[in-house]
């Protein structure tokens, strides 16, 4: 089976350019625990790994993540993304032609039901995290080259899948 660093790879980190995935406090203490700088962390509107002049997120070195082991818990989903609407858990898909990642998911559903239960976990995990100011901030953030792929309710008090 194909690895998915080596599409990753092959597409030239297109999901690392002017991509500025959210870190929760959780996240920001495990990078400064694994020797990331403080410095490399943009603190305006929410906490998210800096952005490099050419517009590459400043992990992103060689063609992939330098910190692959401890990335965002959104780099973990990917090609998974979110929103929340009505006390709903939208999980979306970046399209084929933007990901190849994606394209591989739905031509192997195995692999594509494994990677969508680490992204809602993950995705789940993070909007927990978050307060309510940086995760309104977060929502903000429109992408619109996704398709609908599941609604999870969450539960009565938020921020938790009813059922999984």
């Amino acid at each position: 089976m194909i690895n998915f660093i080596q599409i990753c790879m092959e597409c030239g980190g297109r999901c690392c350019f002017n991509a500025n995935p959210p870190l929760s406090s959780r996240r920001i203490k495990i990078l400064l625990e694994n020797g990331v700088s403080i410095y490399k962390i943009d603190f305006k509107k929410y906490p998210h790994p800096k952005t490099r002049e050419d517009g590459y997120c400043i992990f992103f070195e060689n063609g992939k993540c330098t910190i692959h082991h401890i990335k965002p818990e959104t780099c973990v989903a990917g090609p998974f993304t979110f929103d929340l609407r009505n006390n709903i858990l939208e999980i979306y898909l970046k399209k084929d032609e933007i990901c190849s990642l994606a394209k591989y998911l739905r031509e192997n559903l195995e692999v594509y039901e494994e990677q969508f239960k680490l992204a809602v976990e993950n995705i789940t995990r993070l909007i927990k995290d978050l307060d309510n100011e940086v995760l309104a901030e977060i929502l903000k953030i429109d992408e619109p080259e996704t398709v609908k792929v599941a609604e999870i309710p969450l539960s009565p008090k938020g921020r938790f899948p009813a059922k999984l």
